[in-house]
């Protein structure tokens, strides 16, 4: 097994931090020196509190969602012979409550658009095979209760 590390860093620059008028942007840092810009959702906690430049949380969890979904579909798309040139996404995540009243991001919906190339291509069928294994095999799909689905062209 293996253990995966993240720093977050956030100091406070206002003096009105208990009326709740302060920044909340902070630094993540990565154990392979990767840093990253991140705030709330201007959604969540408007401007000037957030930063829509930077990455929310919400964000993050949906590129993570995807970006695993990506990794195994293209190694099982290598070991049934396909070769894969390129593959996109623009994932969605939905913010939304619970029946408790409590915000979750209750689903995902991927929109890869993968690009083949070579003597062996796969069929629809093959593409939709391919991600159903890559869910399935998700590290992150497998920690949560969202619902994660994908559409392809």
């Amino acid at each position: 097994m293996s253990e995966h590390r993240a720093t977050i860093s956030w100091q406070r620059t206002s003096e009105e931090f208990l009326k709740g008028r302060y920044s909340r942007e902070h630094v993540w840092k990565f154990d392979g020196g990767a840093t990253v810009l991140a705030s709330p959702s201007p959604s969540v906690v408007p401007a000037p509190f957030s930063n829509a430049a930077n990455v929310d949380p919400e964000e993050a969890y949906v590129a993570s969602l995807t970006s695993c979904h990506m990794l195994f579909f293209a190694d099982f798309a290598r070991r049934k012979g396909f070769v894969v040139d390129s593959y996109d996404d623009e994932a969605v995540g939905t913010l939304s409550k619970n029946e408790a009243g409590q915000m979750w991001i209750s689903k995902v919906v991927m929109h890869p658009r993968i690009k083949f190339s070579g003597e062996k291509t796969p069929s629809a069928q093959d593409e939709d095979q391919l991600h159903h294994d890559a869910h399935k095999a998700c590290f992150i799909a497998n920690s949560v209760k969202t619902e994660i689905t994908w559409e392809t062209h």
